[in-house]
């Protein structure tokens, strides 16, 4: 038997791996540059240079993934679950979509 097996997975819904570039749009207008790792219907994986709060909400926008279509940005509001340092000054942030905005 293996001692080292995977947890089991807790997500209930299927991730699909992306890739694709996206933003942190602040408050303020400040938009930081993200790269979209993975998404789902209930939330997203991002790796970026931001640090949020505990159980912050921002509001992403990630770009079309295929460079073939063009199509509007996909904008949601985000709320932060995790936030794990990756070095280099970037942060992998995973979080619950709580709204799609468009």
């Amino acid at each position: 038997m293996n001692d080292h097996a995977s947890p089991p997975e807790r997500r209930l819904d299927r991730r699909i791996p992306l890739g694709c570039s996206a933003s942190i749009l602040l408050r303020d207008g400040t938009a930081i540059a993200a790269e979209c790792i993975e998404l789902s219907v209930s939330g997203m994986t991002l790796h970026a240079a931001y640090v949020p709060g505990e159980s912050e909400v921002i509001e992403v926008a990630i770009a079309s993934p295929s460079e073939r279509v063009e199509r509007p940005p996909l904008v949601t509001r985000l709320k932060v679950v995790r936030c794990h340092a990756l070095g280099d000054g970037r942060y992998e942030i995973g979080g619950s979509i709580v709204r799609v905005i468009g």
